[in-house]
């Protein structure tokens, strides 16, 4: 059974990855109003992805004996500059995400609770991805700067996330 620190950790965790999934479906949806439709479905498919995630935590805190209780999400950003300063969010808002994993994982140490470091060593593993992803897309950006043509093959590139790669 979960302790209530863990139990209420988690909880706030569930939480905040719903709010990561409202935040990249805002960034879907400004990307949508600019007719960069590869950049919304990537921004799309990473919104679900946080759902799974949340859903993760979710279904850990009953799978072991816990309350799971629902918590208020704060409104996400709606504009943005340009996709640049956007992916730059994406990856400070992941790094973000990482510290409140390991502090996370820390308070699970703390507690002497081995089920939960081990459930969290997949998020552990899935931030490197988050941040790696996001890092990416940036240098890419950046090697575009102003070229649209550019940011058009980006956005090709990225409208077929889910086919055949991630």
């Amino acid at each position: 059974m979960l302790s209530n620190t863990v139990q209420n950790a988690i909880n706030e965790q569930i939480k905040n990855e719903i709010y990561s999934a409202y935040l990249y479906l805002s960034m879907s949806a400004h990307f949508e109003s600019a007719s960069l439709l590869g950049l919304a479905h990537w921004m799309r498919v990473q919104s679900q992805e946080e759902i799974g995630h949340a859903l993760k935590f979710y279904d850990y805190v009953l799978d072991r004996g816990g309350k799971v209780i629902l918590q208020a999400i704060d409104q996400p950003p709606v504009d943005w500059t340009s996709p640049l300063e956007l992916f730059s969010q994406v990856l400070e808002h992941e790094q973000k995400v990482t510290g409140l994993i390991h502090k996370l994982n820390d308070l699970a140490i703390k507690e002497n609770d081995y089920a939960t470091q081990v459930m969290l060593q997949w998020f552990i593993t899935e931030q490197v991805e988050e941040e790696m992803n996001a890092t990416q897309i940036i240098d890419q950006l950046k090697m575009i700067e102003a070229r649209e043509s550019g940011i058009l093959m980006l956005d090709h590139r990225l409208r077929k996330r889910g086919e055949s790669e991630d």
